[in-house]
């Protein structure tokens, strides 16, 4: 488990990956046409569909410059352009982690895993 810290003048501020890809697949799912967050793997080919438990088993969270790397697989809605739902999911989470944690994100990549209609579980 990686973790990311800020030095202060009065200390370290550490932020565990699990609090980053928690913040992120929050985001993720506030979104307008995403179904819900997707497993990393898929199973017989199949993308398991998360609980909100579990948002952050569909987050993978890495570094590189200075700045966090962020991989989402979501699972999107049936009849929703996939390009402009991509879109604006990596925007809101980018914005949401670095207001929320301080720390630069240098990208966030979308990795459609499925398409379910809207409401499906």
């Amino acid at each position: 488990m990686e973790v990311s810290g800020t030095q202060t003048d009065i200390g370290k501020i550490v932020i565990a990956d699990e609090v980053i890809a928690t913040i992120a697949g929050l985001a993720a799912t506030e979104c307008y046409g995403i179904v819900g967050m997707a497993a990393r793997r898929l199973k017989d080919g199949i993308a398991e569909l998360l609980g909100r438990e579990n948002l952050s088993r569909g987050v993978e969270v890495s570094y590189r410059d200075d700045a966090v790397r962020i991989d989402l697989n979501v699972i999107v809605g049936y009849g929703t352009r996939i390009s402009e739902v991509a879109s604006n999911v990596s925007r809101q989470v980018k914005y949401r982690v670095e207001q929320t944690t301080g720390i630069k994100v240098g990208c966030v990549n979308i990795n459609v895993q499925g398409v379910r209609a809207i409401g499906e579980r």
